[in-house]
């Protein structure tokens, strides 16, 4: 008993360091958005991301069927795209902004799997998306472009609608492939495109400072490769709904660092909009059984698990 404690205190506090370094990878990837492309960012995060995970999981990559490989394309274009709308977006917003909106793809899964699998989501789904939407409403009035939403806010949006296509279908083609397998083949096919779009469109440069560099090289290893591998270790020892609320403080922390590290101003209604946005994550993710008794929980509970995005990019 005394060493499952232990374990779950270890796991809660590991947890904890992967929600706080994936929000400081708002924050680091700003920074290197000034020595390079948005694009350039991706190849070299990816990249490492991908080498590291090949050289790693080398042996679950023996004898790969067509049907993984197909998977892991299909799982690794929408997290292509989700990165790259993401990151062209934060050209122009505020990183603690961004944390947040990103953060609401949590609350589009539900509904993208209803119209994949039929499965209508819960009460609390629906409670979610209308404090969600007032969230956004909130946070995105005074946009960096004047009032209302900017470029970057919907761009933002369609990155989290993206991330939220790749939860989706990791659920459906993980339960048939090698979990590890996919997510170095979607790892690798993400770095492939962004290298591929460099390429091809003149971005690709080896001209860049070092301060660039070393952003880009703490975003593919902490922040993609080692949180995978904390997050995956990490959540053998805790529950999911516990885990859920510990990894959603990853815009909590976004937010504060992007204050503290970049310097950036927020008003009081975008900082009123973070918090209800946060309370609709933290009601989509746990539908608030921490506050209820184990006999009293919602009978209709929507699949997907919907925290484990970062684990797969």
């Amino acid at each position: 008993m005394e060493k499952n404690k232990k374990q779950k205190l270890l796991a809660d506090l590991t947890l904890f360091v992967v929600a706080f370094v994936w929000g400081s990878g708002f924050v680091s990837s700003k920074a290197a958005l000034s020595y390079m492309s948005p694009m350039m960012l991706m190849a070299l995060r990816f990249m490492i991301a991908a080498t590291l995970s090949a050289l790693i999981f080398h042996k679950r990559l023996r004898n790969l069927s067509k049907e993984t490989l197909k998977a892991g394309f299909v799982i690794g274009f929408f997290l292509f795209s989700a990165f790259a709308t993401q990151m062209i977006g934060l050209q122009f917003m505020l990183a603690g902004k961004q944390s947040f909106l990103t953060a609401t793809y949590v609350i589009m899964v539900p509904f993208i799997y209803w119209a994949y699998k039929k499965k209508r989501p819960d009460r609390y789904n629906f409670i979610a998306a209308f404090v969600m939407l007032a969230g956004i409403a909130l946070l995105t009035s005074n946009s960096a472009s004047g009032s209302g939403i900017g470029p970057g806010d919907i761009l933002t949006l369609i990155c989290a609608f993206l991330y939220a296509c790749q939860i989706v279908s990791i659920d459906h083609y993980s339960k048939g492939h090698d979990p590890i397998a996919l997510t170095v083949i979607q790892l690798s096919v993400a770095a492939i495109l962004s290298v591929l779009f460099v390429v091809f469109t003149g971005q690709l440069t080896f001209d860049i400072a070092a301060t660039g560099l070393i952003n880009a090289l703490y975003l593919g290893l902490f922040c993609t490769f080692l949180t995978f591998l904390g997050q995956t270790v990490a959540q053998k020892y805790t529950s999911s709904t516990h885990a859920a609320i510990i990894m959603s403080l990853e815009s909590v922390f976004g937010t504060l660092l992007s204050i503290l590290i970049l310097q950036e101003s927020f008003t009081i209604m975008m900082l009123v909009g973070c918090l209800v946005i946060f309370l609709g994550i933290i009601t989509a993710e746990t539908k608030w059984e921490f506050l209820r008794k184990k006999d009293d929980l919602p009978l209709n509970i929507s699949p997907p698990e919907i925290n484990d995005r970062h684990s797969n990019s």
